[in-house]
């Protein structure tokens, strides 16, 4: 696609072009929201610092506050080009349903009608992914969730979050959103690697597997990929590319990876950013010569002032709900990310 096609699509969405045609614009997004614990402590996992008897002093108010922030986030993601919010919202590092019904039952989302998609995972921390859609735009058809088996160096297992997977139709078009949390970095990148290509591999056989059931399916596979996008879990595993003049239909395309290139990212860690929030489209969502379906147009991070520290030595960085165990009333570590979807708007 050329950036000439950008600009031509551009001026669609502002109203009705010259030619009169009107365009749909989706807006999908993805946030790690950070440890989004509720208070209560749960016999299953180990969510005892994050009580209010815990390190973390987690109380009631602490909670409803960090609620409050990453509703007031999500509400805005997209506005500035859509007038909305995210129609569609992966999410990780939430603890269980119950975090996400408080979320969308907010007063800046309540309106918004969002519809839960959410398993329980065998992550030690109990910390897992979810799907928000719109109902009003959104109707899942198939849901799953596809456990990731690691077993550590003395034979263990090493649990982990699940992937899943949603099916549905997106203003009357099938399309398919994998949301992901791949393994940490815990005990260094190399170290920490192989867990990270086996959920790759396990992401790409799922890309696969819908592709073989429909050729011509609609993938978009968001998350928290604990990878950026030049590393081998993509380059190598999943072989996205983030040139579309380069991209071919047997590849991947990865619109986060100039923004990597460009040193932008959405963590960062020793003063070295890093992007490992991202997301991976089927080829097919990049072609638009058929402008009556979805195809992408672009994508972003969602990174305004009031998410980034405003002074000291993490001037700049993510603003945090807490940096160590010191209490700062922020955000998440991670800024969240963004894409449009655009088709020809549909007359009645």
């Amino acid at each position: 696609m050329r950036w000439s096609t950008y600009l031509l699509i551009f001026s669609f969405f502002l109203g009705v072009s010259q030619e009169g045609k009107t365009y749909q614009v989706r807006t999908i997004a993805f946030y790690n929201v950070e440890n989004l614990f509720d208070t209560l402590n749960d016999s299953l996992i180990f969510d005892d610092e994050r009580t209010p008897k815990g390190r973390y002093a987690w109380t009631k108010e602490r909670y409803h506050t960090k609620i409050g922030n990453i509703a007031k986030v999500v509400s805005e993601i997209g506005v500035e080009k859509t007038g909305t919010s995210p129609d569609i919202i992966g999410l990780c590092e939430v603890e269980n349903k119950s975090v996400l019904q408080d979320l969308v039952a907010h007063p800046h989302l309540e309106a918004k009608d969002y519809g839960i998609i959410h398993f329980d995972s065998p992550d030690e921390r109990g910390i897992d992914v979810a799907l928000l859609y719109k109902k009003a735009v959104f109707i899942p058809s198939s849901v799953k969730s596809q456990r990731l088996l690691l077993f550590n160096e003395e034979g263990f297992r090493d649990y982990t979050r699940d992937q899943l997977i949603v099916g549905g139709l997106l203003d009357n078009e099938q399309l398919y959103f994998l949301v992901n949390h791949w393994p940490s970095r815990s005990g260094g990148e190399q170290r920490s690697r192989p867990n990270r290509i086996k959920a790759a591999q396990q992401n790409k056989r799922i890309i696969d597997s819908l592709q073989t059931l429909d050729f011509n399916a609609k993938i978009i596979s968001m998350g928290d990929f604990n990878d950026d996008p030049i590393d081998d879990t993509f380059k190598k595993v999943l072989k996205t590319e983030g040139k579309l003049k380069k991209l071919d239909s047997t590849q991947l395309f990865n619109p986060m990876e100039k923004w990597f290139r460009k040193g932008v990212g959405t963590l960062a860690y020793r003063d070295k950013w890093n992007l490992f929030d991202q997301f991976v489209l089927s080829p097919n969502l990049v072609d638009t010569k058929s402008k009556r379906n979805y195809s992408f147009w672009k994508a972003g991070i969602y990174s305004p002032a009031y998410l980034k520290n405003p002074t000291g030595k993490y001037k700049g960085y993510p603003f945090r709900t807490y940096v160590g165990t010191t209490y700062y009333g922020g955000y998440a570590d991670h800024f969240p990310v963004y894409l449009y979807l655009i088709r020809k708007a549909v007359i009645k």
